[in-house]
């Protein structure tokens, strides 16, 4: 991967030169510059060989642009763009090429009052004491051990907030804390190694559902800085990166990325443009996977959970199985089947008695289609709760009398019906070897969880969608990930939204009706997440949980 990446760029060399831009792109050039340069003096410190070949002919492409007046005086002129400059500067000295008068204009610029002075976010300050750390510039700033508290890393962030810029702040902040992995972050304040480690692969997993290549290298190269190797999660991102190169080694970058002049037809220059930093990143990630100068370390254990959702789901089932009853059981009846199957999970069945037995009162002489509708998932859930009570509900037990009737008539039975065919056997309407048959497996096998849409968790957020996140949360959970930290933290996100009452979501309107149906809705979809936690992480009765859909009428064939 690497000496095909670097053969791409080397290829390409002509493109980070700015005076080849033209007057828009210069200062995208010049960004260029600087982070292939970055890459070149990282293979000068991490790899022991000379350098030679591709290498050889980027750092001499670097030397000739920086060697120029029109570059290297610019420093004096703009110094909010220093690390611009410093940076490239500091790889020509890696290399073993140093340049006194391009140091002299840094050190010029570093002392007057306002390049090294004007306020930075954490991580840019990070990267700038980095910077001058590889340029031998002496300064006065405070150090980074006293700068990493302020960090998004050191404040343990909640993995489903994260933008792409929160993670690359991320990213970049162990790139300087670490040295690239030459050493191991400073200060008793820096950050905790396992919770890093934890955080990276969560973010690895959203990422690479997300196929944001860049993302995922620059993840990887973290883990590597950090000194980790044995990783499951690290493995599956290196799989993905491998994936997507290219034959002539570049690596594409996400969708939506904007550079100057990429409107104007020059498709050479698009190919280059949206290609040349992913191509690096997956350039550093080898060159750091290789590396013997590179710390090596077991992987830190996953900081221990404290997240117990019991109390909240119990008050969330008190609020549901109270306010769904003030409303159509025909319509409500997945809201109510959801109460019933976390009243279940909690082992307090007595929660929903109420419930069930004004629904099976309401519903006695129900038509087959109000059953129908709603799918065998939540008629099943439904079933079993009112069978914990020692309730009957006429309409309900003739649906399904008939419904095991047709079933017995077939043959097998599509894939997707199995989950049905195993609910029919668990009410005993069912013989377990006919539905073996039917099935074509046990009977008693869980239903197979969906593979959980993890990349949908950051839009999901953004957007609000609780139902969303619900039910990632619940197939996370079946899926054997509870404790994972995306389950965790997409837990808390949940945990955050209820109300006092025991309801979910901020509807954020005042009209009263709306506001019920809407958190109805998500507390219906939240207490079945939950329920499915609580289950998972030993917080509640083992064995075959009963389940409800995530979301208020889904159907299930």
């Amino acid at each position: 991967m690497e000496s095909r990446a670097v053969a791409w760029l080397a290829a390409r060399r002509d493109r980070i030169d700015p005076a080849h831009a033209a007057p828009d792109r210069v200062l995208f050039a010049r960004k260029a510059l600087l982070e292939t340069a970055f890459l070149v003096g990282l293979r000068a410190r991490l790899d022991p060989t000379p350098l030679d070949g591709d290498y050889a002919a980027l750092l001499d492409t670097i030397q000739d642009i920086a060697a120029r007046p029109s570059y290297r005086e610019l420093i004096a002129r703009d110094e909010a763009a220093l690390l611009l400059y410093a940076g490239t500067y500091a790889a020509l000295r890696l290399c073993g090429r140093e340049d006194p008068e391009f140091r002299t204009l840094i050190q010029q610029s570093v002392s007057g009052g306002y390049a090294a002075a004007f306020e930075r976010i954490p991580y840019r300050q990070l990267d700038l004491l980095h910077t001058l750390e590889l340029c031998g510039i002496a300064h006065t700033l405070p150090s980074m051990a006293e700068v990493m508290p302020f960090t998004l890393l050191h404040n343990g962030p909640n993995v489903l907030k994260l933008a792409d810029r929160d993670i690359y702040a991320l990213t970049h902040t162990i790139f300087y804390a670490t040295d690239f992995g030459l050493r191991p972050p400073s200060g008793p304040r820096s950050f905790d190694p396992g919770a890093a480690v934890e955080l990276l692969e969560a973010l690895l997993v959203l990422t690479r559902g997300q196929g944001n290549a860049d993302l995922v290298g620059e993840l990887l190269c973290c883990l590597l800085c950090l000194g980790v190797r044995e990783s499951e999660e690290a493995h599956r991102g290196w799989e993905f990166l491998l994936s997507v190169q290219e034959d002539d080694g570049r690596v594409n970058g996400p969708e939506g990325v904007v550079h100057p002049g990429l409107t104007d037809g020059d498709e050479a220059y698009r190919h280059w443009a949206t290609g040349y930093h992913t191509t690096i990143v997956a350039a550093l990630a080898a060159l750091l996977d290789g590396s013997p100068r590179v710390r090596r370390v077991a992987r830190p254990a996953d900081p221990p959970s404290r997240q117990d959702v019991t109390r909240p789901l119990r008050r969330a089932v008190e609020w549901l199985a109270a306010t769904v009853r003030h409303h159509d059981p025909a319509r409500w009846l997945p809201a109510a089947a959801a109460a019933a199957h976390a009243a279940a999970a909690l082992g307090e069945p007595d929660l929903t008695r109420p419930l069930l037995l004004d629904y099976s009162t309401r519903l006695a002489e129900a038509d087959a289609a109000v059953w129908q509708e709603h799918g065998m998932e939540v008629v099943g859930a439904f079933a079993s709760g009112l069978r914990a009570h020692g309730l009957t509900c006429g309409s309900l037990d003739g649906f399904l009398a008939s419904t095991a009737a047709a079933v017995d008539l077939l043959d097998t039975v599509p894939a997707q019906a199995a989950p049905s065919i195993r609910r029919l056997a668990d009410l005993g309407l069912l013989p377990p070897g006919r539905a073996a048959a039917l099935t074509g497996g046990a009977t008693t096998a869980p239903p197979t969880a969906p593979e959980p849409a993890t990349g949908d968790l950051p839009g999901a957020w953004k957007d609000y969608h609780l139902g969303k996140i619900a039910g990632i949360v619940r197939d996370l959970a079946r899926s054997g990930r509870a404790e994972h930290r995306l389950t965790r933290d997409a837990v808390a996100f949940l945990l955050a939204q209820q109300s006092p009452s025991g309801a979910f979501g901020r509807p954020a309107g005042d009209d009263p009706e709306e506001r019920e149906r809407a958190m109805l809705t998500w507390t219906q979809s939240t207490v079945t997440a939950l329920a499915a936690v609580h289950t998972a992480v030993g917080q509640g009765p083992t064995g075959t949980a009963v389940t409800a859909p995530a979301e208020a009428g889904a159907r299930v064939s």
